[in-house]
């Protein structure tokens, strides 16, 4: 199985930008879907971004496209996530998942395998 592991989080200014890292261990990244959720405080988890395996197919929730990236670095076993002109709004957990078998999923139960987050703070 796959281990996953976040990083890149920090306290940014309104209209500034992050690059979130998932690193994963154990398994190629590239064989599974790769998903990017947060949480914030008193809300359910949601789905960011996610990547398709094998062909990379990508796909976004409709409050991040134009500002967020998802994209995957094969030699290095990561999934990034390019953040953009972040918004207070954008302030939670952010976490990276893994899903191993059909097709990318919006759901966050889809997922088999979590890391343990990462923190986004936007201040405005």
């Amino acid at each position: 199985q796959v281990q996953l592991a976040e990083s890149g989080g920090g306290l940014v200014q309104a209209g500034g930008s992050l690059r979130l890292s998932c690193a994963a261990s154990g398994r190629t990244v590239s064989s599974y879907h790769v998903g990017w959720f947060c949480q914030a405080p008193g809300k359910d988890r949601e789905f960011v971004a996610a990547i398709s395996r094998g062909d990379g197919s990508t796909y976004y929730a409709d409050s991040v496209k134009g500002r967020f990236t998802i994209s995957r670095d094969n030699a290095k076993n990561t999934v990034y996530l390019q953040m953009s002109s972040l918004k207070p709004e954008d302030t939670a957990i952010y976490y990276c998942a893994a899903k191993t078998y059909g097709v990318t999923s919006y759901r966050p139960g889809a997922y088999d395998y979590w890391g343990p987050g990462t923190q986004v703070t936007v201040s405005s």
